[in-house]
């Protein structure tokens, strides 16, 4: 296997990533093909430099892997794949995406980090016919108002990460209150407005908002302290990134954490994040979709294997970008032109992943379960403990 260390501050989530270059592949867009039916190319688009590289790493982990488990065929094609740079913003990695698009020598891409860049290439891949699979971009429009029957997406929607923990909060807090918090940009207003729809239907009641500058705070000390000032009986976030440790340590560090418990969306103590928080975490209550403490063969294999090659458990990013080859081993078996490709999509039917179980919905998006996670010390390490599973979201 290839090793791909991931880097310790993969502490990254669906903020701002681009690309910069492209390269040369096989295929091209419609019922055509590559011409070689035995052979597929494939393009994957993550950041490999800037602040978000770490991430891109975990995202490339997670693809390689799954070749190396399959001797490298995808749909019994062997495969030839070309990494490229998702840059550092939508002005990077629009330009990279749209040359890939445009490239007829490939035939899928997979990949995106930022909602930005992956929203602004839907009309490139849906002009050329060109299969694009997101494995992290969050925004709801994405398999939303701005979908395309070319772009799928393997990782989430931002709006149901919140939701799924809504109802579980509610019951929780009872009659009390809780404190929202998160940073004031596109997916800090729909992680927040997510779990604040299934909250309030299960009766629970807001005690306060509030929107923190985004990318520039590092004192959330006047924030957390109107928080306290509230009296809630619990406080809600997204942060992500730098944010989500520096907002979870001074969370502690005001003395928070022992009076008044802590629920955020999974993406807060994920991977290098809840390495750098440490006991600063410990008793954080998070939704996702995935944690590498979840029991089933499928993970217990997949964490192993990831684990041996890269020196460092898999994070959700890493997953999300393992399971977009599950799905194309299963689409490319009706051939590598893009409208073949689609039809393969929408046939994928159930996928045996380490998240357990899930099968797209209508809207190109996964239908998955999501867990309570809480963070929890196992030997030397701070880990994200699955305790039980989440009601569906209905977004």
């Amino acid at each position: 296997m290839r090793a791909t260390r991931t880097l310790p501050l993969a502490i990254t989530v669906t903020l701002a990533l681009t690309a910069c270059g492209g390269s040369a592949l096989s295929g091209g867009g419609g019922d055509g093909g590559s011409g070689d039916d035995s052979k597929v190319k494939i393009a994957l688009l993550v950041p490999q430099s800037g602040v978000y590289a770490p991430l891109g790493k975990d995202m490339e982990a997670g693809f390689r892997l799954y070749l190396d488990q399959n001797d490298n065929k995808l749909g019994g094609k062997d495969v030839e794949l070309t990494v490229v740079d998702e840059g550092a913003g939508p002005e990077d990695g629009v330009p990279a995406g749209t040359k890939l698009a445009q490239d007829e020598s490939v035939d899928a891409v997979v990949g995106i980090v930022n909602s930005a860049v992956a929203l602004g290439l839907t009309d490139s891949f849906t002009e050329a016919k060109k299969p694009l699979i997101i494995t992290n971009a969050g925004a709801n429009d994405i398999t939303g108002k701005s979908s395309s029957p070319y772009v799928w997406r393997t990782s989430f929607a931002n709006g149901e990460v919140g939701e799924a923990i809504g109802g579980h909060v509610a019951k929780e807090v009872g009659d009390g209150k809780v404190y929202l918090v998160g940073p004031d940009y596109a997916a800090g207003d729909e992680f927040l407005a997510g779990f604040k729809k299934s909250f309030v239907a299960a009766g629970g009641q807001i005690a306060g908002t509030q929107m923190t500058p985004f990318g520039k705070t590092t004192n959330f000390q006047p924030y957390l302290q109107k928080a306290r000032n509230a009296k809630p009986k619990a406080v809600f976030a997204f942060y992500a990134g730098a944010e989500a440790v520096t907002f979870v340590k001074q969370y502690d560090q005001l003395g928070l954490r022992e009076d008044i418990p802590f629920y955020a969306t999974g993406f807060l103590t994920e991977g290098g994040a809840l390495t750098a928080q440490g006991k600063s975490a410990e008793g954080i209550f998070t939704s996702l979709h995935y944690s590498s403490e979840l029991d089933n063969p499928t993970n217990a294999t997949f964490v192993k294997e990831y684990t041996a090659a890269n020196e460092v458990p898999p994070t959700v990013y890493s997953m999300q970008t393992y399971d977009a080859g599950a799905v194309l081993d299963k689409a490319l078996t009706k051939g590598t032109g893009g409208d073949q490709i689609v039809e393969g999509l929408k046939a994928t039917g159930e996928v045996d992943s380490p998240r357990g179980p899930w099968s797209f919905s209508d809207k190109q998006g996964p239908d998955q379960t999501y867990y309570l996670r809480k963070v929890e010390k196992k030997g030397d390490a701070w880990t994200n403990v699955i305790e039980d599973e989440l009601t569906k979201p209905s977004s």
